[in-house]
């Protein structure tokens, strides 16, 4: 598993960037997207209709669906990539950003705690500013429900990045 994390770990970084902005950024409607063709998009369709288990195009298409704000292709993209690669917690962290920019949050929650299940111990270094967001994320929606949860997701969230200032005030909010 080492060479898949290996190989994709250029994809991540490429990645970041726009996975970053899962926290800056509002999401944009697909309409405008739909009606144009994008070529990046249609060569890795075709690479994997040659090869439909060909993991890091799956990814490559899923990221490029993204950069589109296409978050229905998006989502389906990324779940073919965690069938493939389930243990692969970046495709979790993706997909729950896809479905958080269609305002599907119900499903952005179950997938943000697929990326943090998935996480192993030896890359929650790397990972901490993801799963800070995560857990972040779960917070927020789990404030009213649960505040209990929350207060333990908000902890955590803290845990990983002091410096997240919406963290900090959901914390003290929480505590208060």
């Amino acid at each position: 598993m080492s060479k898949i994390n290996s190989l994709f770990l250029g994809l991540i970084l490429a990645g970041s960037v726009s996975l970053v902005n899962a926290q800056t950024t509002q999401p944009e409607t697909s309409a405008a997207t739909s009606q144009t063709t994008n070529p990046t998009i249609e060569d890795l369709k075709k690479q994997i209709a040659a090869n439909p288990k060909d993991a890091e195009s799956l990814a490559k298409l899923a990221n490029a669906y993204q950069e589109a704000s296409d978050w229905a292709n998006a989502i389906d993209t990324w779940k073919k990539v965690s069938v493939l690669l389930p243990d692969w917690a970046p495709a979790y962290y993706s997909q729950a950003y896809a479905y958080q920019s269609a305002k599907d949050d119900a499903n952005a929650k179950i997938a943000y705690e697929k990326y943090i299940a998935a996480v192993k111990p030896e890359e929650v270094e790397q990972n901490k500013k993801n799963l800070a967001y995560a857990y972040f994320y779960l917070a927020f929606t789990e404030q009213k429900t649960d505040p209990n949860k929350a207060k333990e997701h908000i902890a955590k969230s803290i845990q990983y990045d002091p410096t997240n200032q919406d963290a900090v005030k959901l914390s003290k909010a929480l505590n208060s």
